[in-house]
């Protein structure tokens, strides 16, 4: 048995486990450089980030920065979503217009406007599931997920009663079309690297 997952049992058998907690053991840990770290469902996830990802996520950043100031983009910053123990580091993050801290310090899921994740091989599923469930339950009116094994992006908006109403998936070279979304531009995928 590790050391956190030590405390995790420590903290399960007494005190109610949380986020904040977890956080702090993660801060303890000596994760490696290079390296995510976010809390899926009360499990953590590290994955190396990969040239791949590393180049869609900055063409994603780049192409947001055409229309959005640096303030209201994030990534790889601490957010929690409803759900049981969801602080996700998502890839993008786009803030809505006049977005606040809340008392801890950290950016309110309520003000996320759009999410776009980049597939790693270990951790799809999350993409594809409890995280894209937890987004759907705050309400994050856009997230996009790009898959550079499959060479595809999958779209999902409309969100209400805990779920998107709506979902596309085209090709890298297709592109995503979010100008009628809050988002309001063209997202172009023809230099999004595969696997």
């Amino acid at each position: 048995m590790t050391v956190l997952e030590d405390r995790i049992e420590m903290a399960e058998s007494g005190d109610e486990l949380t986020l904040d907690m977890m956080f702090e053991w993660l801060d303890k840990m000596p994760v490696p450089e290079g390296y995510k770290a976010e809390i899926v469902g009360g499990h953590i996830f590290m994955t190396p980030q990969r040239d791949t990802h590393w180049d869609i996520i900055a063409d994603i950043y780049d192409q947001l920065r055409t229309k959005y100031p640096r303030r209201r983009l994030k990534s790889d910053v601490r957010i929690d979503y409803p759900g049981h123990l969801n602080g996700f580091a998502s890839d993008v993050t786009l803030l809505a217009e006049g977005a606040a801290k809340n008392s801890k310090g950290r950016w309110r899921c309520e003000d996320v406007v759009l999410i776009a994740e980049v597939i790693s091989r270990k951790t799809a599923d999350n993409d594809y599931g409890p995280k894209r469930d937890a987004y759907a339950a705050a309400g994050v009116p856009v997230y996009l997920i790009v898959d550079p094994y499959s060479g595809e992006w999958h779209l999902h908006t409309l969100p209400q009663d805990g779920k998107y109403h709506s979902s596309v998936c085209f090709d890298f070279g297709i592109e995503i079309d979010l100008t009628r979304t809050v988002v309001g531009l063209v997202l172009k995928t023809d230099d999004f690297p595969r696997g």
